[in-house]
């Protein structure tokens, strides 16, 4: 037998293995003088190891927490990580300079002299946009693309003779730009003389199919709440009113999507997939729960904003919110508001208040009669970018040291340093039970820092209701700065501070919190 099986050329770890040791080399003497004692010796060494084995700690696998209520769908997880995109409100009222178009516009109006989609797209690229939705019908009815169901298109402009395709060339420059191309199709038309009545529902739907189908891959569809009033109606001028809850049959609708293009949200009050922020500002709720309960919800629900739009902790549907809103006062482009652009500082303010929040930013660029974004708005837009480019540049507290009151299962793949290592897929977790819980981190060095980021592994579900956040100053904890939801994704403006330890709190959550990202930065302003 060879004496390699029982010797070891590691030396002892301790008493109990030094007496292995040297009871593995009188084995292996006995087994040289007879069988029988091999044989004896095979069995006390296995009751030996067994003993020795049995003060060594489990390997058994730890597994994931559960599942925390609702949780987002592959589409809905891809949309989170888009954070923020354009809205292009471009069409007839551009050139009649209206926001709300009566329906009776004469499409000649409609002639973009110096029409550039690429130029939007690569606006939108260089603003850190990932996508683009196009207004490819609002209120008024006007087409964007040559629709084959009705006159009032941009087929019967001046605009290339009447064979140009608005949405042909915005969605095609966004897959030149690596851009998603999603779309807006108003379900209220005032220049349609069936709006109201059973029949304009078809002509909508093969509208929402020509778009679904002819334009390539959908990564959002809109639809709003703003439905029935006056309007031209095919030349009848009056007031029609609708069922907003029954007449547009909006689970059936929505199927259309579904089918051509299951990988595209749809937004409305009602989601299914995001729900509206409730607000036109570009504030979203600093509590802010990315669940709802969407039964008897409806695009144009009455009170939603008031009731509905900061969600529930306990809805039983996985709704985030969209914040929209508006780089003018105005959706479409007006001369008179060049001078009223949001500047560089509303515009990060938004950022913050809606990204910053746990919801995606749609921020609407409105192209100008020339059919270009206007010089002032790509100037801000870049500006913008480039300061959040600069303040998230680098992650002060990347592969920090890190320590936890409470690891589950003490396993090394749900420690805090999984908080810490840039990996939206790795997140620490505490035992089943531990709702109160915190982790710290060991900067290796005094660090100064203005802002605070934090996520939740949300594919677990959303689960902490309140945390804090404080620095080691002076020798004692400071609090730094606290909120409720975390949600998606929380980012908070604090007063530059410098301190080497800082932690993370939990105070409060529904289950046990998995924390995906612990981040620090400092922005450009607070660096000299």
């Amino acid at each position: 037998m060879p004496n390699s099986w029982l010797s070891s050329s590691k030396p002892p770890k301790n008493l109990l293995e030094e007496g292995l040791l040297s009871f593995r080399a009188l084995l292996t003497l006995l087994c040289m003088r007879t069988n029988v004692l091999w044989v004896s010796g095979i069995l006390a060494a296995s009751l030996w190891l067994s003993i020795a084995n049995a003060g060594e700690p489990s390997k058994q696998k730890v597994s994931p927490p559960t599942l925390c209520g609702p949780v987002p769908s592959p589409r809905q997880l891809a949309w989170h990580k888009l954070e923020f995109y354009g809205f292009l409100h471009f069409g007839i009222n551009t050139f009649t300079d209206k926001e709300w178009g009566y329906g009776d516009e004469d499409p000649k109006l409609f002639f973009p002299s110096q029409f550039d989609a690429r130029q939007w797209a690569r606006v939108a690229k260089a603003a850190g946009m990932k996508g683009l939705i196009l207004t490819a019908k609002h209120h008024d009815g006007f087409c964007l693309w040559p629709s084959k169901y009705t006159k009032h298109s941009v087929a019967s402009s001046r605009w290339m003779n009447g064979k140009g395709d608005v949405v042909k060339a915005v969605a095609e420059a966004c897959r030149e730009y690596g851009l998603k191309f999603g779309i807006y199709l108003s379900p209220w038309d005032r220049n349609h003389p069936d709006y109201g009545r059973p029949a304009y529902l078809q002509y909508y739907r093969n509208q929402l199919r020509e778009l679904l189908t002819n334009y390539g891959p959908i990564f959002e569809v809109w639809f709003d709440g703003a439905n029935g009033g006056t309007g031209y109606y095919g030349g009848a001028r009056e007031n029609r009113r609708i069922d907003r809850k029954t007449y547009y049959d909006w689970p059936n609708t929505w199927k259309i999507v579904r089918q051509l293009q299951p990988q595209a949200v749809i937004f409305s009050d009602a989601g299914p997939d995001i729900r509206w922020v409730g607000n036109e500002r570009g504030v979203c709720f600093e509590t802010c729960w990315l669940t709802i309960n969407r039964k008897g919800l409806y695009p144009g629900f009455p009170g939603y904003a008031r009731k509905y739009a900061q969600g529930d902790p306990d809805g039983a549907d996985w709704c985030p919110p969209e914040v929209d809103v508006s780089i003018r006062p105005g959706w479409f482009y007006h001369p008179s508001q060049d001078t009223r652009v949001k500047t560089v500082k509303k515009l990060l303010d938004i950022y913050y208040e809606s990204v910053g929040r746990s919801a995606n930013l749609l921020l609407n660029v409105p192209p100008d009669r020339r059919g270009l974004i206007h010089e002032i708005d790509a100037q801000r837009l870049i500006e913008f970018r480039r300061i959040l480019d600069e303040t998230f540049r680098t992650d002060l507290a990347r592969s920090a040291q890190t320590r936890a009151s409470n690891v589950r299962g003490n396993a090394d793949r749900f420690s805090p340093a999984k908080a810490v290592d840039g990996d939206f897929d790795t997140y620490w977790a505490t035992d089943d039970g531990v709702t109160k819980a915190w982790m710290e981190i060991d900067l290796g060095k005094p660090t100064r820092f203005d802002r605070v980021l934090i996520q939740e592994y949300i594919p677990l579900g959303q689960r902490v209701h309140a945390w804090q956040v404080d620095g080691w100053i002076r020798g004692q904890w400071k609090r730094l700065c606290a909120g409720t939801t975390i949600g998606y994704k929380r980012i908070l403006r604090i007063e530059p501070v410098t301190c080497q330890r800082v932690r993370l709190r939990i105070l409060k959550a529904k289950a046990c919190p998995t924390i995906a990202t612990f981040a620090l930065y400092l922005s450009p302003e607070h660096r000299n």
